[in-house]
């Protein structure tokens, strides 16, 4: 019994300083998985926050034509353009209008973009997320006025 206890005694300090080894062999590989993590994190919600502004402008946008086709065609331009000039990659981009253009009333867009995270499938995320923002703004009311006099 007491051969079994040295033996054992004289393994267990021949393994000293393995782990360190191994803690510093696999750092580097753990530091670089939290750093990919957080870039994919990162786009995820800076593309929810361009997405959010590519919405409102758009509303905005909206709000300043007088035909719902005007309308319709001014808020995609809008916000495809947001969304370019942010930087964000969407596999596609939709836009949809509702409300009406009477002055006074609320017209409300949403735009719906599926967001590529291609370079975040080693994580095991997936290759998109299709994110969807709506805003709304407030036709101005008195837009539609007539000009009184020449002066």
């Amino acid at each position: 019994m007491q051969g079994i206890r040295l033996a054992a005694r004289a393994w267990w300090r021949a393994e000293r300083g393995s782990v360190t080894a191994e803690a510093v062999l696999l750092t580097p590989v753990l530091v670089m998985l939290l750093v990919l993590l957080a870039v994919v994190v990162h786009r995820g919600v800076d593309a929810r926050l361009r997405l959010d502004d590519a919405a409102h402008q758009g509303a905005r946008a909206a709000t300043l034509h007088r035909s719902t086709t005007a309308a319709t065609a001014a808020a995609r331009d809008t916000a495809g353009s947001a969304l370019n000039h942010a930087g964000v990659v969407c596999r596609d981009v939709t836009t949809t209008m509702s409300g009406t253009l009477a002055p006074a009333s609320a017209v409300t867009v949403q735009v719906r973009c599926t967001v590529d995270f291609g370079q975040a499938v080693l994580l095991g995320v997936p290759g998109g997320k299709t994110l969807v923002s709506s805003a709304s703004e407030v036709v101005d009311t008195y837009r539609s006025q007539a000009q009184r006099g020449g002066g």
